[in-house]
C-alpha cells in the first residue's frame, strides 16, 4: 500500500512541475471542461488540465494536459508518466502510444516520462516506437510525438519559449 501512495504522489509532483514551469512561462491553468464551455472568457496562452479524448477501445479517456499557444503557434497534448517502483505502468506504454498516434486529436504530442521503476527497455522502447513511427496504420498519418523526461522537458520549455 505504501509503494502505491508513493507512486502516486511522486506521479502528481511530475503533473506539478509541469505546472510550474508553464505557470512561469507564462501560461494560465485552467480545467478544459470548464474552459470549452466558454474558450472566449480566457486568454490564448493556456494550459488546460484533464483533456478528453476517445480512446482506441472508443471509451472516454483523458491525458493530463492541453497546452495551447497563440503566441508561439502551439497546440500539444502532454502525458505524464511517473514510475518510481516495480508496477503496470511501464506495460501500459504500447497501448499509450497507440493512443497516441490513433486516437488523440493533436498533431503534436508530448510524452513525459520518468521515474527508476520501469522494466528494463520500457523507456527504450517507446523512444524507438516514436522514432520509427511503429504500429501506425494510416500512411498519411503526421502525428509528432515528442517524448522527454523531466529534465528534457525543462530544457524544451526553456529553449522554446525563451
Amino acid at each position: 500500500m505504501a509503494k502505491d501512495i508513493s507512486a502516486n504522489i511522486t506521479g502528481n509532483q511530475l503533473e506539478v512541475a509541469v505546472q510550474t514551469v508553464l505557470s512561469n512561462k507564462g501560461f494560465k491553468i485552467e480545467m478544459y471542461r470548464t474552459w470549452d464551455k466558454n474558450p472566449a472568457n480566457y486568454g490564448r496562452e493556456l494550459l488546460l488540465k484533464n483533456v478528453p479524448f476517445e480512446t482506441i477501445y472508443g471509451h472516454s479517456g483523458n491525458t493530463e494536459f492541453l497546452l495551447v499557444s497563440e503566441k508561439y503557434n502551439l497546440r500539444i497534448r502532454i502525458e505524464c508518466k511517473w514510475q518510481q517502483s516495480a508496477g503496470s505502468v511501464d506495460e501500459k506504454l504500447p497501448y499509450l502510444y497507440l493512443n497516441m498516434i490513433e486516437a488523440m486529436p493533436e498533431k503534436d504530442i508530448m510524452i513525459l516520462i520518468d521515474g527508476e521503476g520501469f522494466k528494463a527497455g520500457a523507456k527504450t522502447w517507446l523512444r524507438n516506437a516514436v522514432k520509427k513511427k511503429l504500429y501506425t496504420t494510416d500512411e498519411s498519418n503526421n502525428t509528432n510525438v515528442m517524448v522527454f523526461s523531466l529534465a528534457e522537458f525543462f530544457t524544451w520549455a526553456n529553449k522554446t519559449f525563451e
